[in-house]
């Protein structure tokens, strides 16, 4: 690479070692002076150049990222780079004005300052341009529960975006006088509504095999729980009303799943709603579901037979032979597939009718859907 004069483009960017291969100091745009360090390695390659920005560069040049590493990468040597930077913060102060760059330091301290409100041992974790944060808090019930918050580049007049792992929508009034305290007691506030909900699937997370989802949290109020080999039953709770009947669909070999379903029919009016979903499934069904103490979630994990793998993207199989020699479990797309290219197969509207890739008896299986 070929010697440069950067300090001809950026007068106020000093050379830090005879090598020139790191530079800090300020570059001017506008008359604003922005604080930078540019690390260069031997080769003075550009690619493997480090770039360290103040706060305010930062913000600046936030969501332009991929343009500055692209121009980084395609500039002959570091001055041009710097003609590049140059031309476009010029550019973006030009556009967006000062309502898009924090003016003086006084948004990063207001931040510091509704964090401390909040108690730094609630902080998790926050980015190294205090844009995203991570805060925690502590329910009725003893459970510790997080809460992402986005801060757009226009925060607070923008209000933010937050993530949280609830089976409801989180709707947070922002105003003009919000603060990042008001989000986190909000939360803390809406966590109560749904204790006797996070009770009861705690109770069937813990003591039975989830099969779906594969990592369970609150905002699926879905659980398919293992009830032997290739067999499950999949519910779907009611947040809101967690203590009453939920949607149920057994899943299986009908000459295992019949008798199961027979008895839910024969034995709902049982259903106590001052007892646990799980403990009223279990007095229903007359069955205790495998436990986590005498089983392995292996047990229950049955491999497709015909693409070979136990999950597919996010399904596991939930089709199973109905014939008791055979069992052999499927994914339902597979089989359709499977099915659909065989030429002693017979489709009606979304249903395809043939067999078993394993023991040649009849089987059927509908259209998967999305």
């Amino acid at each position: 690479m070929a010697t440069t004069d950067v300090m001809s483009v950026c007068p106020l960017l000093v050379p830090q070692n005879i090598d020139k291969t790191i530079y800090e100091g300020f570059l001017t745009v506008n008359g604003k002076e922005y604080h930078l360090r540019i690390e260069l390695p031997q080769s003075k390659n550009l690619k493997e150049a480090r770039i360290l920005c103040s706060w305010e560069l930062q913000h600046l040049l936030r969501g332009y990222n991929d343009i500055v590493q692209q121009r980084l990468h395609h500039s002959c040597n570091l001055e041009a780079f710097m003609v590049e930077l140059k031309n476009i913060l010029e550019r973006l102060t030009e556009n967006t004005g000062s309502t898009e760059v924090a003016e003086t330091p006084r948004y990063y301290s207001d931040l510091i300052q509704q964090i401390q409100d909040i108690g730094w041992d609630n902080l998790c974790d926050i980015n190294s341009a205090f844009t995203s944060l991570q805060l925690k808090t502590t329910d009725s019930g003893n459970r510790q529960h997080y809460i992402t918050i986005n801060l757009h580049n226009q925060y607070p007049q923008i209000p933010p975006n937050c993530t949280v792992d609830l089976p409801g929508l989180f709707q947070f009034n922002w105003t003009s006088k919000s603060q990042l305290k008001d989000i986190h007691h909000f939360y803390s506030q809406e966590l109560e509504k749904y204790q006797d909900f996070f009770a009861i699937v705690d109770e069937i997370d813990s003591k039975t095999w989830v099969l779906e989802p594969e990592q369970t949290n609150y905002s699926c109020t879905s659980r398919r729980i293992a009830l032997g080999s290739s067999s499950s039953l999949q519910i779907n709770i009611d947040p809101f009303h967690p203590r009453m009947f939920p949607e149920c669909k057994f899943l299986g070999a009908d000459h295992v799943i019949n008798p199961l379903r027979e008895k839910l029919n024969t034995n709902l009016e049982r259903w106590n709603p001052e007892e646990t979903v799980l403990t009223n499934l279990q007095n229903i069904l007359v069955i205790d579901f495998p436990s986590k103490l005498n089983t392995k979630k292996q047990d229950f994990s049955s491999e497709c037979g015909i693409c070979y793998s136990y999950r597919l993207e996010t399904a596991i199989p939930d089709k199973v032979c109905d014939d008791a020699r055979c069992g052999q479990p499927f994914h339902q797309s597979c089989l359709y597939e499977w099915l659909r290219a065989l030429p002693s197969s017979r489709q009606s509207f979304n249903t395809i009718f043939g067999e078993c890739p394993y023991c040649s008896k009849p089987i059927t299986v509908k259209m998967a859907t999305k």
